[in-house]
């Protein structure tokens, strides 16, 4: 088989990518480990930046967002009992849709099915060759056959986990990475959300975020021991301490039920780099993580893949390099911005166990200087809704 760019990974920015490359007349294989029905089991975040919601529509798979994703014009911060709105299409003049990971996968599958792309699910023993060449190749296991696929560059878009990353040797590489020492149990439950816009909770028993993914159907966090285990929360202990944690009104307004999914997701700041090596390409998650606080993990592959997506359409449409040597340095300058603003919003939102007394009232001061100042809620807000590409 012979292509342009060989895909490694279905997931938002794989298919993303793929459907920016099409409308330019790019021919891509996509390659993925897991099933379809797998892919569209993980449960993720769904707070999309404006950069992302209008990637999404360049790509030509926006219709339902559309119709069903949520604008929101800012979040609120609860501390001491007491929550603060931080307005961002007062302080920017932008806003942040709500709309699931899940969805936007399923939009973009659809849309690559409907022009004809080819995508090969359960591709297994993936094999990246000859990216330090002008031919690498791809090899890859399918129904126990044999296949490989020569191309002119590969975009590894296959997660932490993916062989992408593991491609690059490990005298080129080098990663940096914090992890945070509590993790967040999170439940989804068909109920409506309890408030129109996110609340992020500073607690003194831990952190708390009432989320939604719908109208309809909400997504609520409590931190948690990083060693803790779902079986420890059924639903009423869940919504009991739930309930603690929110102050008395949005307490009284909260809808509980059966939960539909629970989970607890570790936190973790991590950075490879270089972002390419030769042909190969590193996208999203495979070279970057930031904790949930931010919202960034999605939007920050959303950007990896407006710089991509530009650089390959400038090689094969106008035969240059620059966009593409360019590409590992813009991504990261952008890349470590949100690292840092999703670091700086995990500090002052949660409860860290080794925290002293003076490490507690300098939290405190943050917030309390953030609520106060116009200033600072500006610069969390311009962060929140995206920086530029």
């Amino acid at each position: 088989m012979r292509t342009q760019v060989v895909i490694i990974g279905s997931g938002p920015s794989g298919l993303l990518l793929g459907q920016l490359l099409a409308k330019e007349g790019i021919a891509t294989i996509l390659l993925e480990q897991k099933s379809k029905d797998y892919v569209l089991g993980r449960i993720r975040a769904g707070v999309l930046e404006q950069g992302a919601v209008g990637l999404i529509e360049d790509s030509g798979a926006a219709g339902r967002m559309r119709r069903e994703g949520l604008v929101h014009e800012g979040i609120e911060i609860a501390f001491g009992g007491v929550r603060h709105r931080i307005d961002f299409k007062a302080l920017t003049g932008k806003t942040v849709m709500v709309y699931g990971q899940t969805e936007v996968t399923r939009d973009l599958m659809d849309a690559r099915a409907e022009i004809g792309a080819p995508s090969h699910y359960e591709a297994l023993d993936v094999d990246i060759a000859d990216v330090e060449t002008d031919h690498p190749r791809v090899r890859y296991v399918k129904d126990g056959q044999s296949f490989e696929i020569e191309c002119d560059y590969v975009a590894g878009c296959d997660g932490f986990h993916g062989v992408s990353r593991r491609t690059i040797p490990e005298s080129v590489l080098k990663t940096y990475e914090r992890v945070y020492p509590f993790g967040w149990l999170g439940i989804l439950v068909d109920k409506p959300p309890v408030s129109g816009e996110l609340i992020y909770i500073n607690h003194s028993d831990g952190f708390a975020l009432c989320s939604m993914r719908s109208a309809r159907r909400s997504r609520y966090y409590l931190q948690c021991r990083l060693d803790d285990d779902v079986d420890n929360w059924p639903d009423e202990k869940f919504w009991e301490e739930l309930g603690r944690r929110l102050d008395p009104v949005v307490a009284a307004n909260l809808q509980t039920g059966p939960s539909i999914e629970k989970s607890i997701a570790p936190l973790r700041s991590f950075v490879a780099e270089p972002m390419r090596f030769g042909r190969l390409f590193l996208v999203g998650d495979a070279a970057h993580i930031v904790p949930p606080t931010g919202a960034k993990g999605l939007n920050l592959a959303a950007s990896d893949v407006a710089y991509l997506s530009q650089a390959l359409i400038d090689r094969f449409k106008n035969n240059s390099n620059a966009a593409i040597d360019a590409y590992a340095v813009k991504a990261l300058s952008r890349v470590w911005k949100a690292e840092r603003f999703s670091w700086w919003m995990t500090q002052i939102l949660h409860r860290f166990p080794e925290a002293s007394g003076f490490d507690q009232k300098v939290q405190a001061a943050e917030l309390e200087y953030l609520f106060s100042s116009r200033a600072a809620q500006s610069a969390l807000a311009e962060n929140y809704v995206g920086l530029p590409y």
